[in-house]
This record gives C-alpha cells, sequence and structure tokens, in this order.
C-alpha cells in the first residue's frame, strides 16, 4: 500500500478534470450548480452587451430539461485557430481558459475572466448544440459528453448576428435537474436592472410551468431601487450617481426606508459579490464618513451631552443601496466568484464616492438632513439596546421574582436541556406553573397583546415591561447586540389560547422575535405550543382533540349516545394536570418548530400584514381571503 510512484499520477486532458471535481469549477453539483451553467452562458451574453454589441437574450427551458441561450452579438468566431488548427468555437468549447476575455481588447470590462465558463457548461453536458449567426452564414456543431461529434458546419445563411446555445445537464452529475424558475428569474431581472436597455426573455416550457417573463429597466440600477423598496415605507426620494476614473465606472443607487435592517447589494461586472469585498468595504467607510462630516458641519445633533459621531451600522439601519462596479481586471475570489479582492482599489473607490456624495448632500440638504438625523436616532436605540444586555445575566429566584414578567424559572442548569413558555395571560401561568416539569421548564406569563414591534421604535420597544421582561428571560440581548452562546432555554415555546385572539398574540411576539432576535428563528429555538380545541368525554374515557376534524371523526368513532363536549376557550380553563397532559408533556405534546427559510419573503410578510402599511394589508386580505379554512369569530 506503500509503493507511491510515477504511476499513481494522473494526467486528466481536456475537460476530464472538470468531470472528475465540477465543484471546484460550479461551486456544487446541486441545483445552485444546476443554475450556475445557465448563468455562465448569459454571462457571456451580458459581456458582448457591455461591449455594445448585444441588447437581446432569451433564456427558455425545454419540457425535456434542456435549455436554450439566445442571443443577438457577435457571435462566437468560427475561423481558424493557428495554434490548434480547430475552429474557434471548438476550441471555446473543449479548452479550459481559452476566451476572448484575457488581452481586454476584445471585452475591456467582463465578468467571465477565467475562460472557463462555456468549457465546463459543454463538460458537464449530456449533449450540447452550438449555433452560430456570423458573416452571413450559420454554423452548427454538435458534442455528447463534452466531445465533438460533428464538425463544425455551414448550414444556412442569414442575416443576423448572434449565438445559440443548447445543452442538457448531465443527469448522472448533479444532483437534480430540476430547475426553479423563481430564482433563475431573479437573476434575469438582476441583470437587466444592471445593464439599462437590455431585454432579457424567459420562458419555461416544462409541463404546468409555461411561465413566460421579459425585463427591461432603461432607469437601470435607479429603477432596481425602486423595486427593492416596492413594499417599504420610504423617506426620501431615490438617489443615484456615476462616476469614472481610470476605466473604471461606478454606479451607486440608495434610497432609506423605515426598517431596522440594511438591504445593500454589490455587483462588478454584472456578478452579484455576496461576500462584498473592495468596492462594499469603499462604500460603507466613504458613506460612513459623510454622514458624519455633514452632522459635524451643519450641528445636526443638537444633543450635547452626547457624541456628535456615528457608526456604520448606525449609518446604514434602513438603508436600501446597490453597488454597481464595472473595471477592467477584477480580482473574484474563485471562479464562483462571491468577493472582489482589488484591495489596490479601496482607497480610490472610497475617494470617488466620498467626493460625490459630498455634493449630492450639498445640493440636497432635506434629504441630507433627514439621512443624518436617521443616523442619530439609530444611535441612540443602539446605546439603548446595549444597556439591555446588562439585564440579560442569569439572576437567581430571589432576583427574577421582582421581575414584571414574573419569571418561574427551572433547576436545571443546562440550557441545552431546558425550555421556557410563553404563556398567554396570569390565570394559565398559574396553571402552567404548577402543572410543569420544575427541573427543566420556566414559565413566563404575559398580559394580553404586546407591543406591535413593526410600528414602534427600538426605544419605546424597550420600555414595554412585557417585552423587557421576555429580553431578560431568554438571555442572549437585543438586535445586534446580542450572543447565542448565553441562551437560557433551548426551546422558547409560545403558549397562547386556541381562538383568534391568541393566533394574534403569537403574530405579535412572532414579529418581535423576527425583528430583534431573528437568529432564534434562523436556529430553530421558537415554537408554538399546541392546546387542545376540545375535551370529549364519554362514561369514565376522556379524549382530547386538536381540530374540528378531529372532533367529528372521534364521535363517528366512538358514537354520539352519551358523550359530553366541551369547548375550551382558552388556557385558564385547563386544571394544571389537564394542561401538562396536553400541552407540556414532551411525551404526549405537540409542537410546532418555527423556521424561516426565505428571509426576504418573511420579511415582506411581516410587513404587510404587522406594519403601517394599510392599503397592502387590505390588498393582502382580498387576495387570500378564501384560503382560510378555519375562521373563529
Amino acid at each position: 500500500m506503500n509503493n507511491y510512484n510515477a504511476n499513481d499520477i494522473q494526467i486528466l486532458e481536456g475537460l476530464e478534470a472538470v468531470k472528475k471535481r465540477p465543484s471546484m469549477y460550479i461551486g456544487s453539483t446541486d441545483i445552485k450548480g444546476l443554475h450556475h451553467l445557465i448563468y455562465e452562458i448569459v454571462d457571456n451574453s451580458i459581456d458582448e452587451a457591455i461591449s455594445g454589441f448585444c441588447n437581446y437574450i432569451k433564456i427558455t427551458i425545454n419540457d425535456d430539461n434542456s435549455i436554450l441561450i439566445i442571443d443577438n452579438g457577435r457571435g462566437i468566431p468560427v475561423d481558424i485557430h493557428e495554434q490548434y488548427n480547430k475552429s474557434a468555437l471548438e476550441i471555446v468549447l473543449t479548452k479550459l481558459h481559452a476566451g476572448g476575455k484575457f488581452d481586454n481588447k476584445t471585452y475591456k470590462i467582463s465578468g467571465g475572466l477565467h475562460g472557463v465558463g462555456i468549457s465546463v457548461v459543454n463538460a458537464l453536458s449530456s449533449w450540447l448544440t452550438a449555433t452560430v449567426y456570423r458573416n452571413g452564414n450559420i454554423y452548427e456543431q454538435k458534442y455528447k459528453n463534452g466531445i465533438p461529434i460533428t464538425e463544425l458546419n455551414n448550414i444556412g445563411v442569414s442575416n443576423k448576428t448572434g449565438t445559440k446555445i443548447e445543452f442538457l445537464p448531465n443527469k448522472k452529475i448533479f444532483e437534480t435537474i430540476n430547475y426553479n424558475s423563481e430564482e433563475i428569474t431573479h437573476r434575469l431581472r438582476e441583470l437587466a436592472f444592471l445593464n439599462k436597455g437590455i431585454t432579457i426573455s424567459f420562458l419555461d416550457n416544462r409541463k404546468n410551468k409555461n411561465i413566460k417573463e421579459k425585463f427591461c429597466y432603461n432607469g437601470g440600477i435607479l429603477e432596481y431601487i425602486t423595486y427593492l423598496n416596492l413594499k417599504k415605507n420610504t423617506i426620501h426620494k431615490p438617489i443615484y450617481f456615476l462616476v469614472k476614473k481610470n476605466d473604471m465606472e461606478l454606479e451607486v443607487s440608495f434610497q432609506y426606508n423605515t426598517d431596522l435592517e440594511s438591504n445593500i447589494l454589490s455587483f462588478a461586472n454584472n456578478i452579484y459579490t455576496p461576500e462584498g469585498g473592495s468596492h462594499l468595504i469603499a462604500f460603507k467607510t466613504a458613506f460612513t464618513r459623510v454622514i458624519n462630516d455633514y452632522i459635524k458641519k451643519h450641528n445636526i445633533n443638537k444633543d450635547k451631552k452626547s457624541d456628535n459621531s456615528v457608526n456604520g451600522e448606525d449609518t446604514r439601519e434602513g438603508l436600501t443601496a446597490i453597488i454597481n462596479l464595472k473595471l477592467k481586471n477584477p480580482q473574484f475570489e474563485g471562479q464562483t466568484k462571491t468577493k472582489l479582492g482589488n484591495s489596490n482599489l479601496k482607497g480610490l473607490i472610497d475617494s470617488m464616492i466620498y467626493e460625490k456624495l459630498i455634493i449630492i448632500f450639498e445640493e440636497n440638504p432635506k434629504i441630507a438632513v433627514i439621512i443624518s438625523e436617521k443616523a442619530i436616532l439609530s444611535k441612540k436605540a443602539r446605546e439603548a439596546a446595549k444597556k439591555v444586555r446588562e439585564l440579560t445575566k442569569r439572576k437567581n429566584l430571589l432576583e427574577i421574582s421582582t421581575l414584571p414578567g414574573k419569571l418561574s424559572d427551572c433547576t436545571e442548569k443546562d440550557p441545552k436541556k431546558c425550555e421556557l413558555f410563553l404563556v398567554e395571560g396570569d390565570s394559565a401561568g398559574g396553571s402552567a406553573k404548577q402543572g410543569r416539569n420544575r427541573i427543566f421548564q420556566a414559565i413566563l406569563p404575559f398580559r394580553g397583546k404586546i407591543l406591535n414591534v413593526e410600528k414602534t421604535t427600538i426605544e419605546k420597544s424597550l420600555k414595554n415591561k412585557e417585552i423587557t421582561s421576555i429580553i431578560k428571560a431568554i438571555g442572549i440581548g437585543f438586535k445586534n447586540n446580542f450572543s447565542i452562546e448565553n441562551l437560557r432555554y433551548d426551546k422558547i415555546i409560545i403558549m397562547t389560547d386556541a381562538d383568534i385572539d391568541g393566533a394574534h398574540i403569537r403574530s405579535l411576539i412572532l414579529t418581535f422575535f423576527y425583528k430583534y432576535m431573528p437568529i432564534l428563528i434562523t436556529s430553530g429555538h421558537i415554537y408554538i405550543a399546541q392546546p387542545p380545541l376540545y375535551k370529549l368525554k364519554k362514561s369514565k374515557d376522556e379524549y382530547y382533540l386538536y381540530s374540528e376534524d378531529e372532533l367529528k371523526k372521534k364521535i363517528e368513532e366512538i358514537g354520539a349516545l352519551g358523550t359530553t363536549v366541551q369547548r375550551y376557550k382558552g388556557l385558564g380553563e385547563m386544571n394544571p394536570e389537564q394542561l401538562w397532559k396536553t400541552t407540556m408533556n414532551p411525551e404526549t405534546r405537540t409542537l410546532i418548530n418555527i423556521t424561516m427559510d426565505d428571509i426576504k419573503k418573511s420579511s415582506e410578510t411581516f410587513n404587510i400584514l404587522m406594519g403601517g402599511d394599510i392599503i397592502s394589508r387590505k390588498k393582502f386580505i382580498q387576495e387570500h381571503a378564501l384560503d382560510v379554512e378555519y375562521l373563529d369569530l
């Protein structure tokens, strides 16, 4: 087994390296990697558009899961490459690091700089057909598993120019070839926003799909900002500026809304950089510096007791921004390009943004004051939130008894074994305290409906006794000043009445967690208890039922004669033993774990249902009214 010699060294020719280790080139072989094949081809068409030779791209998902992408660019060259004595088309489809983007002559600005895009798509496809419209002719070549199975043939004449690539991803390589149309259209819409005037069409011709979309935005990223803030309460008109320097072009657009979170999207040569990089760091630094300078120059902060300066976190609260950088030779980290690494550009971009923003602030004093005052308000809220951390240390029973929330703690010291029940009402809280297992179950009763944090400020939220009680009991802190390591209970269980009021209270508590402690939801610590709706009794037998359907089925099963049905209007109607047996005992209870797979969609839904936009809420109710199965009136 220790014989390791020259014969053990493998040389992978052509595209074999891609087939052997596909994740090195497309990130993964799951649906994300599957979509990446589409984006590699589309990015080539976008590069043609940036260079001014393309204004239309069409993407189609065929019924057999193959992909068809057409553009009206110049068409991939088909003349013979002298070094290899093969057509340029075959070279770019079969050899890694072959393309027209290395010398900055053919493409001065490009997102696909590695020269591996289309060749990787070919390598990872069962078959691929390339059609080129160029020089008044139509050329075609077919491939199977990355290998050409036909010569490059002239199949007709045409006055069009462009490229058509059709391929079927290899089922043996990918975990799935079931595309997500919503994710694909999100990227295509994004590209249309980033490249004003270009038209991108999308067709999904699979069974039961028949999706048709067309994207074209003459307003570019200024329209993008409006789109992103469509369901937000904005506080000023969107701002846009463009600066150019040393063959570098930088577009920025931004607008503030009343949210607490920021949404900053950064792009380099149309490639989304979720991990940011030099351009994002420079933007944040310049933005904070401009706001601080404006506050100081115009004496915006009137509070003499407070330090005038605000930090980056303060300036970005409620900020929606897009940074679209176009430059020669961007240094992306990895083939999937999640981060821009041109560190030498940081200072230059910083000064470009700073100089332009200073002018914009001076020319738009009303907007500048609104932004500055918002940053100052955010600073005050941040300082108030820091004080809450001092209240989150573990207290003993004697100290906790003075808390307004009336927390009855458990005796177990290992948080992973502990549960906290947030119980609606003192009556139900009393039953829960008596019925619980004191070793690992803590009870925190609260009165009625807590404050709707979607409609108020952090400072007002922190003055609410019910909210501060929950913060103290949980122990991780508040908003951005939290540490999940200090979590005192592995399960936080919301236990409210099984009626419409109980549902409203659950929504208010979930809104609070989503807004100020989202990590509890994303890490799976939030649960909803399921108390029974009915108690059915016949002779000595008792049944606890959780829906009207269950009640009907049980009555049909045991017969209606001699049965009595009790409808629980609230948790307080159950004695401690019943509450333990039906809702709190880990052996017999049912819990619903609250998750948040799509944070953006969750944010929009919470905003509609709990925010101040009455028109959107009315529209939501009208659209979904018929979906309601059970309505407690």
